[in-house]
């Protein structure tokens, strides 16, 4: 059974950092697509950044520069860091994998002024 467990979520200073963490279960995040992505309050969800089974990664323009996502193999995890936070980085973010379109449960993440 695919899941996708994310932690990491709370809250956070602006212009601070965190690092979210999705692990993985019931395949190997190296065979699939894994992706971060964040829903807004009131704002629809958003693509920030994905690795490929291959290692190929993408950012969205909103936080390239801010954001990297990396891959641990042997945790079967998959991460992502984000620097200089912003109030409106405020969000849910979730951890999906694709194909198959699985989705975590989300971890909030709250960035005061």
């Amino acid at each position: 059974q695919v899941q996708l467990v994310e932690s990491g979520g709370g809250l956070a200073q602006a212009g601070g950092s965190l690092r979210l963490s999705c692990a993985c279960s019931g395949f190997s995040a190296n065979t699939k697509i894994v992706g971060w992505y964040r829903q807004p309050p009131g704002k629809p969800r958003e693509f920030l950044a994905r690795i490929s089974d291959v290692g190929r990664i993408m950012y969205a323009n909103s936080v390239k520069g801010r954001a990297t996502i990396s891959r641990d193999d042997a945790k079967n995890t998959v991460d992502l860091q984000m620097h200089d936070l912003k109030a409106e980085d405020t969000a849910i973010y979730y951890c999906m994998a694709f194909p198959g379109d699985f989705w975590g449960q989300g971890t909030q993440v709250t960035v005061s002024s």
